[in-house]
């Protein structure tokens, strides 16, 4: 009866103690993931310079918030496993010597995940993109880069969204290179093809009637920062000439922005009778088999 009877007392002494260190690290864990939520929810309700977009040191807190909470919730597990080695009779001092062993042994295996953790602090204290950023990033292998919009960014990872609703995470230690189109104002700009036969003057003035609507347009004009310009002839083809429009946009509506001016110089040449001439295919048809 005697092991029986210890057993007893070590459950209700160290493995009782070891339950409520593991129920009290999930209980933490949990709370830290609730503040952080509870912290989105005041970053998000306070009134930015714009409703368009958020403000940038709001984004800014989203990121730093993200970042803390990861830090807080390793932290707990780290001392809750500290503490349930303790109970268990397990001298945390006669492990020092192993870990440090093993520590070196998992630094050269590890090389990646540390520096993942040390490009993302640069990342969140050097401000380079929010959550809510509309950004291309290019990573080691990858030529075109991957865009979307930022939804999450922690010490090792960032995760986008991608205009098609697909999910990219990308670890911060690959990223070479970051565009951010979100950052204090953008440009939309838009190439109008129009027939060589043309008068160019008279497009001009089209060109111009658009734009000077487009800035007494409710909807379109919020997303201005100013008066969109025509600035001519931007190239010369065999059949065409291309006129270019650019307008100084609010951070990461120079999309919309362009997508709404293209449709209103459409309408206009087609209400002038302006059609831009469609591609003539000059391949030679293939013989029937």
């Amino acid at each position: 009866m005697a092991p029986l009877d210890d057993l007893t007392d070590w459950l209700r002494g160290s493995g009782l103690e070891i339950v409520l260190f593991v129920t009290g690290a999930i209980l933490l864990s949990r709370l830290a993931r609730w503040i952080s939520g509870r912290i989105y929810q005041r970053i998000d309700a306070r009134p930015a310079g714009n409703e368009q977009i958020a403000d940038e040191a709001a984004k800014h807190r989203h990121v730093v918030t993200q970042g803390l909470t990861w830090v807080v919730i390793v932290m707990i597990y780290s001392i809750a496993a500290v503490l349930v080695l303790s109970r268990l009779g397990i001298p945390i001092t006669g492990l020092v010597a192993p870990a440090a062993v093993l520590g070196v042994a998992l630094g050269f295996g590890a090389q990646r995940i540390v520096q993942d953790i040390l490009a993302g602090t640069f990342i969140i204290f050097e401000r380079q993109y929010g959550f809510g950023d509309v950004i291309r990033i290019g990573t080691l292998g990858s030529e075109a880069g991957v865009t979307g919009t930022v939804e999450e960014v922690t010490l090792r990872i960032t995760r986008l969204r991608t205009l098609q609703g697909e999910v990219v995470i990308v670890p911060n230690g690959q990223i070479v290179q970051v565009i951010n189109m979100s950052r204090d104002w953008a440009r939309a700009v838009v190439d109008v093809p129009v027939p060589a036969s043309v008068d160019l003057t008279r497009a001009r003035e089209i060109l111009q009637e658009v734009t000077a609507a487009a800035v007494e347009d409710p909807d379109l004009g919020q997303m201005l920062l100013d008066a969109p310009t025509v600035l001519g002839v931007q190239s010369l083809e065999v059949d065409s000439v291309h006129l270019r429009i650019v307008a100084r946009t609010l951070p990461g509506k120079q999309f919309d922005v362009g997508r709404e001016l293209r449709s209103r110089v459409a309408l206009a040449f087609q209400h002038e009778g302006i059609r831009v001439a469609a591609a003539v295919d000059t391949a030679e048809p293939m013989a029937a088999s």
